[in-house]
């Protein structure tokens, strides 16, 4: 159990470390240098950074610690602990890369671009751990305390409106904050990605006579579980039975070839899964 813990405790870092890195290459590599306001309090620091010339880093790690003792104080101390120490390490990282990594200040699209890339694999590594930067992700957790209505993902979209609105004003340009919004969109679909899987997976519902030969074959060529559920026909009154198995795109042809080298005459039903949930897919975070 201590070995796992420690093993736990490394891993985590270790990703959480370069995570922080990453992020902090695209706040400084692209986002300074071009002007470009993005969300989250990050996105203050660069604004502030703009007008009076303080370390991004220093200024995020200021703007969270009021969030942290107030998230101390409304949701309990285990939630602050990781997200304190992810926040310093995404701090000091974003003070010290600006000290050497070079920049960039050509086409401000392919900026906005990679500054999404990296912070979307920035943040993506540390959100498959289970933790947070802070910032207005513990704003919008504080607000649905308190007002169970509204949606954590109302408040984040409202904040970093606000923040990309107040960065064109500062700026004074509204390319500013249109670039913002590309490198949001590109850092969500990557952080997407990196948690729920390149690609949608995928749930077959399987009908056929022989449900017990079918599912045994699926389990012992595919190492993908099968649910068998009893159902009646509708039209012809026979009992068969249903079988659930979900699985990852590049699998599904594969699984629906061993169902036909079984049973030809099955009904083969492949539909989307959005989210899936459990052991060897991803894990609730």
């Amino acid at each position: 159990m201590k070995k796992t813990k420690v093993s736990d405790i490394l891993k985590n870092n270790g990703m959480w470390i370069i995570g922080c890195i990453l992020y902090s290459i695209g706040v400084n590599s692209f986002a300074v240098p071009n002007s470009i306001a993005q969300s989250g309090v990050t996105g203050v620091a660069v604004i502030l950074n703009h007008l009076f010339s303080v370390p991004v880093g220093t200024v995020n790690l200021l703007l969270n610690i009021p969030l942290l003792i107030l998230m101390w104080i409304f949701l309990g101390k285990k939630l602050v602990a990781r997200t304190l120490w992810v926040t310093v390490l995404l701090s000091a990282a974003l003070d010290l890369i600006a000290m050497f990594i070079p920049v960039y200040t050509g086409d401000k699209i392919l900026a906005s671009l990679f500054c999404g890339l990296l912070q979307g694999s920035g943040l993506g590594l540390i959100m498959i751990t289970g933790a947070t930067s802070g910032g207005t992700d513990i704003v919008a957790r504080l607000v649905h305390k308190f007002f169970p209505h509204i949606t954590i993902g109302r408040v984040v979209m409202l904040a970093d409106a606000v923040i990309i609105a107040a960065g064109m004003l500062v700026f004074g340009s509204i390319e500013t904050g249109l670039y913002a919004i590309i490198v949001i969109f590109v850092s969500t679909k990557v952080i997407d990605s990196m948690i729920y899987g390149t690609g949608n997976g995928k749930m077959l519902m399987v009908v056929t006579d022989k449900a017990d030969e079918v599912s045994k074959a699926i389990i012992s060529s595919s190492r993908r579980g099968v649910s068998i559920i009893p159902a009646v026909g509708a039209y012809t009154g026979e009992s068969k039975n249903v079988l659930i198995c979900v699985a990852r795109k590049h699998e599904i042809s594969g699984i629906i070839k061993i169902i036909k080298s079984i049973d030809d005459k099955t009904f083969i039903i492949v539909s989307e899964a959005n989210e899936i949930l459990g052991e060897g897919f991803n894990h609730a975070i």
